[in-house]
């Protein structure tokens, strides 16, 4: 699928290896549930993330332990790593020194003449900053002049710190305007994209579990992106942050702006369906987990209007009673027994995997 979308140009900074605004891809990050100072578990974790796709990572900075932990993590991992400090500017500037590669900072909860000192370590590190304005955290004047956290409030605290890190001749520079509210975090977006060519982290936080925070990162995120706002993204799930990628690229797949694993599309079932859909589509999804190719794999549950949905698919199974066909760029390449549903799908997308490597 080809997008008419045409993305704003932002300023491009660079954290290790990723490039986030400019004309690069917009990146998928997440951020760690474990216990940074515990640095096995935390690079397990990692890892995880990175098998699922993850670009950017950020872990929680609660105290010098945690700090301390940073160059262990950083070591053992690909991704660039990112800390995020709220209060003690102390742990953003030995977060630094440890190698991160970013830092997200709050100012809602840390003094202008702290910041200065952070700004000083990151210039002297290379280090990003991201100011990161959160609706459940801003300014009490900004709250007591908007009357509550609304978009403009966001906006106004994110170019308070932004012209706070400019003065101080800081240009490594990413923003966030975040909440939970998914009207006010659009708003809040759309107005600072309109008032600065800094890149954007776009999400939704305190999103909820995997359905409510897929659904509301979806609206907001997707509404944002499809107006070519927005340069790296991070989808807020409660519970495992793996499952935080998928919801991502599916977002990002949905509007056409990242081609990247396998875009399974089952049709949702009705009478005429004779085979285990739901179980087959299951097991599909688990065997594909982590590939990273881009592919559109159908699984329909009918013979009679399967093949034809199925038509714009890379591959696809339209399966029958104790049978199906297997096709190939919308055509009928053979015949499966239901059995073999699983085995004869995957040995055909690892093919067409190793021929699109072979390019």
């Amino acid at each position: 699928m080809e997008t008419s979308i045409k993305r704003k140009r932002t300023r491009p900074v660079f954290l290790g290896g990723v490039q986030v605004g400019g004309n690069a891809p917009v990146a998928v990050q997440s951020m760690t549930s474990t216990d940074t100072r515990n640095v096995r578990a935390t690079v397990r974790q990692i890892r995880k993330l990175e098998e699922a796709g993850c670009e950017i990572v950020r872990v929680a900075v609660p105290d010098r332990v945690a700090a301390a932990a940073l160059s262990d993590i950083k070591r053992q991992i690909a991704i660039p790593l990112i800390a995020d400090i709220h209060f003690n500017y102390r742990l953003a500037i030995e977060a630094i020194g440890n190698g991160v590669d970013g830092i997200r900072i709050n100012p809602g909860n840390i003094a202008k003449e702290k910041i200065l000192k952070i700004v000083e370590s990151a210039k002297s590190r290379g280090s990003v900053i991201r100011i990161g304005v959160n609706a459940g955290s801003l300014e009490k004047d900004l709250l007591k002049k908007y009357g509550g956290p609304s978009s403009s409030a966001l906006v106004e605290s994110a170019l308070r710190s932004l012209a706070v890190l400019e003065d101080a001749g800081c240009d490594s520079i990413k923003l966030s305007v975040k909440a939970s509210d998914v009207t006010t975090m659009v708003e809040a977006y759309r107005e600072l994209s309109g008032k600065t060519d800094y890149p954007l982290h776009l999400g939704v936080t305190e999103a909820g579990s995997i359905v409510n925070a897929a659904v509301k990162s979806a609206i907001g995120m997707g509404i944002l992106l499809y107006e070519g706002i927005g340069d790296t993204i991070r989808v807020s799930v409660t519970g495992d942050p793996v499952s935080e990628i998928g919801v991502a690229y599916a977002i990002l797949r949905a509007i056409g702006i990242r081609k990247f694993g396998p875009d399974i599309i089952s049709c949702p079932t009705c009478g005429r369906c004779e085979i285990n859909l739901f179980r087959l589509t299951q097991e599909v999804e688990e065997r594909l987990a982590g590939m990273k190719t881009h592919l559109k794999v159908a699984l329909m549950g009918c013979v009679v209007n399967g093949p034809g949905e199925a038509a714009e698919a890379d591959v696809g199974i339209a399966g029958g009673k104790g049978y199906g066909l297997l096709f190939k760029k919308g055509k009928a390449i053979r015949k499966v027994k239901e059995k073999e549903f699983v085995t004869a799908l995957l040995a055909e997308i690892d093919s067409m995997v190793a021929e699109r490597k072979e390019i």
